[in-house]
């Protein structure tokens, strides 16, 4: 995000990190990645949107009862 923020970017998306052939469990990943992109988004407004690219149902799953939790 830091990259992006100094190139001017405005959108970016990301991978469910090591959590497809890696194995690393989606409900620990999530949150984590999820709580990384709110507090730089809270000091850096200029990211107007950022994306998860999920690879199943399961990710898509993991990832919205985290940001439930979180929010």
């Amino acid at each position: 995000m830091e990259v992006a923020l100094s190139k001017g970017i405005r959108s970016v998306a990301f991978p469910s990190i090591s959590t497809g052939v890696y194995g690393y469990p989606l409900e620990e990943a999530a949150p984590v990645a999820l709580r990384a992109v709110i507090e730089f988004l809270r000091v850096h407004p200029e990211i107007e949107r950022v994306r998860f690219v999920l690879h199943s149902s399961s990710a898509f799953r993991a990832f919205d009862d985290a940001l439930g939790r979180l929010t």
